[in-house]
């Protein structure tokens, strides 16, 4: 049958496929509308199937803190290359992605990316069709949740960066500032860990071996090997966990003893940096 332009271009409003791939689907379905979108939808896995394996370093990271500020959220939302970042449906995908974590609270990725959207298709059945429309890889590639008795959220200029902070003990205190503080301390300095306890012991053997090597190069005595590593040790600590950093604004404090300054007891809790690229 003849397909008209009002057609691919009905078919185009309610898919937002480009013109050409409607308007092919179409001419392989017959004209039967409801074929032609399982078409697109199948373009979109085959798509996917194929770039599986390919790298994303692009994309975008949105946070969210609820209204009584003790529950953050942040998702991760990647794509292939820079310009696809930008394109509008990909910003309003991963917005519903954000929109979905929010109003669910998915207890995983795996959960959130099966959640039904309104029309009763998942959300990754959504980002499957997104991929056959823009042809690269597109994925929910972080999500995580943070709960406290206060939450900052920071958002980085470049919006491929975004920080989480779970505050406690804040003795009724406003903490948006010194959250704002600690998250941009956490954006720029990369801790691993909340403290020394928060590092994998794996880590820690590491670092303990590496500093009696580079003790055993400078011609230490091998007795003295142990007690050198151990300082080292505590210079990791200092320069990677987020409570003992020193405060970027203020390095005659660390962060532990900024929040404490700010609020007697006052700490971190939990913390989340997710970035692409």
């Amino acid at each position: 049958m003849a397909i008209t332009a009002q057609d691919v271009n009905k078919l185009r409003q309610e898919t937002g496929a480009g013109m050409m791939d409607c308007k092919k689907a179409l001419t392989e379905a017959n004209g039967d509308f409801e074929a032609a979108k399982d078409i697109l939808r199948k373009q979109g896995q085959k798509i996917a199937s194929k770039r599986a394996d390919n790298a994303t370093s692009e994309g975008a990271v949105l946070t969210h803190v609820s209204d009584d500020g003790t529950t953050g959220i942040v998702v991760a939302v990647a794509c292939e290359t820079e310009p696809v970042s930008k394109v509008e449906d990909f910003q309003k995908v991963a917005q519903t992605v954000l929109d979905t974590a929010v109003a669910t609270k998915a207890a995983t990725k795996e959960e959130l990316l099966a959640t039904p959207q309104a029309d009763g298709r998942s959300l990754q059945d959504h980002i499957t069709d997104l991929m056959g429309k823009i042809g690269e890889k597109i994925d929910v590639s972080a999500y995580e949740i943070v709960t406290a008795e206060k939450v900052v959220s920071y958002d980085h200029s470049n919006g491929k960066l975004g920080v989480l902070v779970g505050m406690t003990n804040t003795g009724g205190t406003d903490v948006i500032e010194v959250g704002k503080d600690v998250a941009m301390q956490i954006a720029a300095m990369k801790p691993i860990a909340l403290d020394k306890d928060g590092v994998d012991s794996a880590t820690v053997e590491r670092e303990i071996e590496v500093g009696k090597e580079q003790a055993r190069a400078e011609g230490k005595p091998e007795a003295m090997l142990e007690k050198i590593a151990m300082g080292k040790l505590n210079k990791f600590y200092k320069e990677n966990t987020l409570l003992n950093q020193e405060f970027v604004k203020d390095s005659s404090m660390n962060i532990a003893q900024l929040l404490d300054k700010t609020s007697k007891g006052m700490t971190v809790s939990e913390f989340k940096r997710i970035a692409i690229g």
